[in-house]
């Protein structure tokens, strides 16, 4: 059984809500969506959106996809397979104190509790680190035009300041076309992915950009300004590469986008060095999977190292980035060959020492014995027991 075409021209709540059974067959002129297209596409894998989405477009969604199914008209009782909400971002708002008995006067947040004042809400673009622009400030608003100013005694102007939702009556909404303007539109797709986790709310801190903005410019470095090699990765290199390569990829499949930047970053401070060789191998695979963060920037890289060329794509045909297969990595390379073992005396910590990843307990625990800090602890007493837990401590007790 088909459902009419007219459910897509009809109000928000019925055409809006199904837009997604559409696009499983946009060009059908006579029904909504096929039998066998929609028995083919099924229902959306994943839905990310605000959590305000659960109140309605959510709701409504649901409501005509279970009528369909109900009449026959489609193949999935549900109509997302899995839903994400992403936090809100929240704002960085700044605020002026006004004199009650002189409101054409506003004291510095500093000196406001000599007086009786009333907050009000300034826009954040007039303010930097917290300093009011006083001039910008008369001519934000006319009822501002013959402002006056208490200020500090280094003749600065110093804004109240909280974090709360990013709001055009709060006067804190950033424009993005600004910071694209300023640091590129990779910088601010690469910064909101690194904010934090994706379902937690998050505030914006302008400040932030800049760090990754120079993490953007040290990966441009390292295929533009170091010299890219046609060599093997040492096992040190390797270990980093595939390391990487596998958090990357489960980091993405799981959407912990701010935790797969951070393992970008582990990267490129492993690799990047004035003048140091970069194997070819490492640096094809850090810009794949840089790509999805930074678009531009990855597809400029691609670029310079292989010529729009993908060695793995049909022989050799040009190709972008996003054209290129995804890395794999090798589960024997992530291993560690050396590991970080803590040595404690009777429950306090006493050393850490470098140790074999493979290393034997009765090897840590003569390893540990024959430590100097624990020598020293023992000072001649008997060892009652020992407790090795490979990979991770010794516990001597005496």
């Amino acid at each position: 059984m088909t459902f009419p075409l007219e459910l897509c021209t009809m109000p928000g709540f019925a055409g809006s809500s199904a837009y997604y059974l559409r696009y499983q067959d946009p060009r059908n002129p006579d029904a909504l969506v096929s039998k066998e297209a929609n028995e083919y596409w099924r229902n959306v894998d994943l839905y990310v959106g605000g959590t305000e989405h659960a109140t309605g477009h959510l709701i409504y969604s649901r409501f005509w996809n279970k009528f369909l199914f109900d009449i026959g008209a489609i193949a999935d009782d549900e109509p997302f397979k899995r839903l994400v909400n992403q936090g809100m971002i929240q704002g960085r708002s700044n605020f002026v104190y006004r004199l009650k008995e002189k409101p054409d006067t506003f004291v510095s947040a500093n000196l406001r509790a000599q007086y009786e004042t009333t907050a009000i809400h300034v826009d954040v673009n007039i303010v930097d680190n917290d300093i009011l622009d006083t001039a910008k400030f008369r001519a934000w608003r006319p009822e501002f035009a013959n402002a006056e100013f208490i200020l500090d005694t280094d003749g600065k102007y110093v804004c109240g300041s909280a974090v709360e939702k990013m709001s055009k009556s709060m006067h804190n909404v950033v424009n993005p076309d600004d910071v694209v303007d300023t640091f590129g539109a990779d910088t601010l797709r690469l910064y909101e992915m690194f904010l934090g986790p994706l379902e937690q709310s998050k505030p914006w801190d302008t400040s932030g950009i800049e760090g990754l903005y120079r993490f953007l410019r040290r990966s441009h470095r390292l295929v533009f300004g170091q010299p890219v090699v046609d060599r093997e990765c040492t096992p040190e290199e390797a270990r980093l590469l595939h390391k990487t390569i596998k958090k990357v990829t489960a980091d993405i499949e799981t959407l912990a986008l701010n935790t797969a930047v951070s393992q970008l970053m582990i990267f490129l401070n492993g690799f990047a060095g004035e003048n140091k060789p970069v194997p070819r191998q490492a640096a094809e695979a850090y810009t794949i999977m840089l790509s999805p963060f930074a678009p531009h920037l990855g597809e400029e890289m691609w670029e310079r190292l292989c010529g729009g060329v993908c060695s793995g794509v049909a022989a050799q045909r040009p190709c972008g980035v996003s054209d290129a297969p995804w890395p794999e990595y090798d589960e024997a390379k992530t291993k560690d060959a050396e590991v970080e073992i803590l040595i404690q005396f009777s429950g306090k910590p006493k050393a850490r020492v470098m140790m074999s990843a493979d290393i034997t307990a009765d090897e840590m625990q003569t390893m540990a014995l024959a430590n100097p800090e624990v020598q020293t602890a023992l000072a001649g007493k008997p060892v009652k027991k020992i407790i090795a837990v490979p990979g991770r401590l010794v516990n001597i007790i005496a």
